[in-house]
């Protein structure tokens, strides 16, 4: 959809902005930026102000590589968590989702992608080399692959595993209580717990 001709190149530069995000082409990103313009000028300001200050202030926790505002995050850093099982996953909504079913009581190491060869991604691309160095510390006895059930998915846990039990590390994968082609942020917490539960060796 093109944009008018006449439109202000500060219009055309924020619907073009908005079509960075997953979902949203030309004509939904038109209607965004309208709205916020027309309708929402304190939410696109506080919108502009919270994408600034967490561009600014969040980096990668050092040990399990979620967002984080310190080098070591909150939830790395809580003593009452079980420190000897370590839960894969691919995206932080994917921990989030976890975290909301309390199925886990470990830590987690999230990859923040997943292997997809086709689009370029290879095992350097998802840090799997911190992965294993967080793998090894001596405390973690138990690797839990959390990916999703997608072909990448499983790919990606197959690699994982094969790299873990070289290294004579033990490895689970969560059960097929997930549907096949399902993804973690959009399923039901008790499927999820459910999965867990029935985690096998791999």
């Amino acid at each position: 959809m093109k944009s008018p001709q006449n439109s202000p190149s500060a219009l055309l530069e924020l619907i073009d902005a908005l079509k960075c995000l997953p979902g949203v082409g030309p004509r939904s990103a038109q209607r965004m930026a309208y709205h916020l313009l027309q309708r929402d000028q304190t939410g696109a300001r506080r919108l502009a102000f919270s994408l600034n200050l967490a561009l600014d202030t969040l980096v990668r926790c050092s040990l399990c590589n979620n967002y984080s505002e310190h080098e070591v995050c909150s939830l790395c850093r809580d003593d009452e968590r079980d420190r000897t099982k370590l839960c894969v996953v691919e995206m932080p909504a994917d921990l989030l989702m976890m975290e909301q079913a309390r199925c886990h009581q470990g830590l987690y190491y999230v990859l923040q992608g997943r292997l997809s060869p086709l689009d370029g991604i290879g095992p350097k691309d998802i840090a799997l080399e911190q992965l294993l160095k967080r793998a090894q510390d001596g405390v973690v006895e138990e690797v839990i692959l959390a990916t999703n059930y997608t072909a990448e998915g499983e790919a990606t846990a197959y690699y994982i595993a094969e790299m873990l039990k070289r290294q004579q590390i033990g490895v689970t994968r969560i059960a097929r209580g997930l549907p096949v082609g399902g993804e973690l942020e959009h399923v039901d917490s008790g499927t999820l717990a459910q999965a867990v539960y029935e985690r096998k060796p791999v």
